[in-house]
This record gives C-alpha cells, structure tokens and sequence, in this order.
C-alpha cells in the first residue's frame, strides 16, 4: 500500500475538504483525487461520500481511518530506524576486554547524547564486509594484514599504537624486572594460546617472532584468559605478551607482573576503518574525537611495528 496514497486519505479525512487537503499536501486537488479512487479500488469500497460541503467519510472509511493513521506511524518509524541520526551507531571493537572497547567507552563518556550498538566481530574479513553493506559503521582493526588489502571503498586513520608488555608468574626469571628489552625475551617461551592464523595479530605476532628471534608458541587449546593467567602464574618457564590497554583481573595468590618491553617497544597499531559513502553524522564525530585521543597519545619514543602496517 503506497504511503503516500495512505497519507493523502488521512489528510482529506483531517481536512473535510479534498481542496483542503491538495493545499496542505502542495499537490493539485487532481492528484489527491486519483489517489483516493485509486485507494478505494484497492480495498474495494467507498472511503469517501462526496457533497457540496466536502468530503464525508463513509463507514467504511471510518473503519480504515486508525489503521491508515497506524500504517503512517509504522511506515515512519521505519524510516526513522535508518535515517542518518536517527538510529545508533554501530561500531565493531573485537573483543570487551582490549583497548577498542576502552576507547569506545570513553567516547561514551565524552557523548552520551549518541547512541551506541557495540559488537564484537572476530575476523576482519567479516568486518569489511559489514562495513562494506552497512551492517556496521565502524571497525578497529589493524592495516593492512598481508594479502588482505582494504577495498578502495574502505577508507582507515591510525587512532592508537599501545605498547606490548611481558606477563609473568612471580618465579619467571624476568619477573623481577622493571622493564626488559626485546633481546631479553629471546630464549624465552612466550605462550599466546589465543592466536588464530589468518587474523591481524597472528599476522602481528609472525613479523615479531621473525624480526627479534622469539619464541612464541600458539599451541594448545584456548580456555581463555583466566585459563592462560592460571597457567603463567603456575610455570616459571612460560609467559605471554599482552597490550598495555588489556583489562585484566586476577587472583592476589596469582602475584602476576606486568613488565614493560623496551628498545624498541613493539606497539599494537589500531586503526578506524569506515566505508566512504557512510553518512551517519556521528561517525564524523568519532573520528574527530579519535584524533584529539590520538594528538594527545603519550610519545612513547623507539617502536616497531610490522612493515605492511599503514603508516600513520
């Protein structure tokens, strides 16, 4: 059923008058004419009987009238549901417990008067493409892993580098340190149960290995952090590397230390990715918020990352 031919009838039924309804309508009093003939074969009946003092509504007119009127509201909150503006932004973080969603919280600090969907999609491939059909507005992600280049259509700013620290049980031979060097960790079984080939990090952590000779073991099952933070307090010969960001709790008995890696500082590189075409008015202030994060981002001077990261 065409709104518009719905919404000319509740006008005239408003009106009394079809001249009435073409004036607040800024059509001709013609159309709305056609428009009512045209509604009543599609129901079959009269909606309307016409005198000298105007257009009356019939029974049956009457009987259609709430529901025209609901047809308006539904058909307008449909609308609505997609306007630019009009619904939440929807923004892809990966994971609750790493530094996207912290920063995604803070915007929420910074704008409560936007509206959020948050949701957590594992692969990027999976995020390009709901960006790509509008299922997402925004992702975090780091670019561009080797052999997947962003679609021309898929625009990205560098918003965050944070720092890898060491995790360590209390009798690993570095948990005394207050910081240690890349160099240092060579030797050393460094276990990332969570690492799932094809994925940005996993991309990530092969360009570490190679570069500065570590060992990092990806074997085993993932039970998840609270499994991999048990196993680390309870192995001297194992720890695991995490980002500075990663929000993380503990048992006291765990006594796990957190140890900054230096010389240089292997920084995780997050990037904001968006389709071009993308009107929500609000990703315009997200994107300027991250760069106001991102100016103000303590320098934290020597870093490497992987060579296919886009630059900043």
């Amino acid at each position: 059923m065409d709104p518009d031919t719905v919404r000319t009838f509740v006008t005239a039924a408003d009106a009394g008058r079809f001249q009435a309804a073409a004036a607040e309508l800024t059509v001709s009093q013609q159309a709305v004419s056609k428009r009512i003939a045209a509604l009543e074969r599609g129901l079959g009946v009269r909606l309307f009987t016409r005198t000298a003092r105007g257009a009356r509504l019939t029974i049956d007119g009457q009987a259609f009238l709430p529901h025209a009127r609901e047809l308006l509201r539904v058909a307008e909150r449909a609308e609505a549901s997609v306007r630019p503006g009009r619904r939440p932004l929807r923004v892809d973080v990966i994971a609750s417990r790493i530094a996207p969603s912290g920063l995604m919280r803070a915007f929420h600090r910074a704008h409560p008067e936007i509206d959020l969907d948050v949701v957590m999609l594992f692969d990027v491939g999976t995020a390009v493409a709901a960006l790509r059909s509008g299922t997402i507005d925004a992702s975090f992600r780091a670019v561009a892993m080797p052999g997947r280049p962003l679609p021309e259509d898929i625009e990205s700013v560098r918003v965050l580098d944070e720092p890898l620290q060491l995790l360590t049980g209390p009798a690993h031979a570095l948990a005394g340190a207050r910081s240690v060097t890349v160099a240092q960790l060579a030797g050393h079984r460094i276990w990332m149960p969570g690492i799932v080939p094809g994925t940005e990090w996993a991309a990530y952590y092969d360009d570490l290995g190679a570069e500065f000779g570590l060992t990092i073991e990806a074997t085993g099952p993932n039970f998840g952090s609270d499994a991999l933070l048990d196993t680390v307090a309870d192995t001297p010969a194992l720890a695991t590397l995490m980002s500075e960001q990663t929000r993380l709790v503990w048992p006291a008995g765990h006594d796990l230390r957190r140890i900054p890696v230096i010389g240089p500082t292997p920084v995780y590189p997050h990037s904001l990715l968006w389709h071009r075409d993308n009107p929500h008015p609000a990703l315009i202030t997200l994107r300027a918020y991250l760069s106001a994060v991102r100016a103000t981002d303590a320098d934290t001077g020597d870093t490497w990352t992987p060579g296919w990261v886009t630059p900043r």
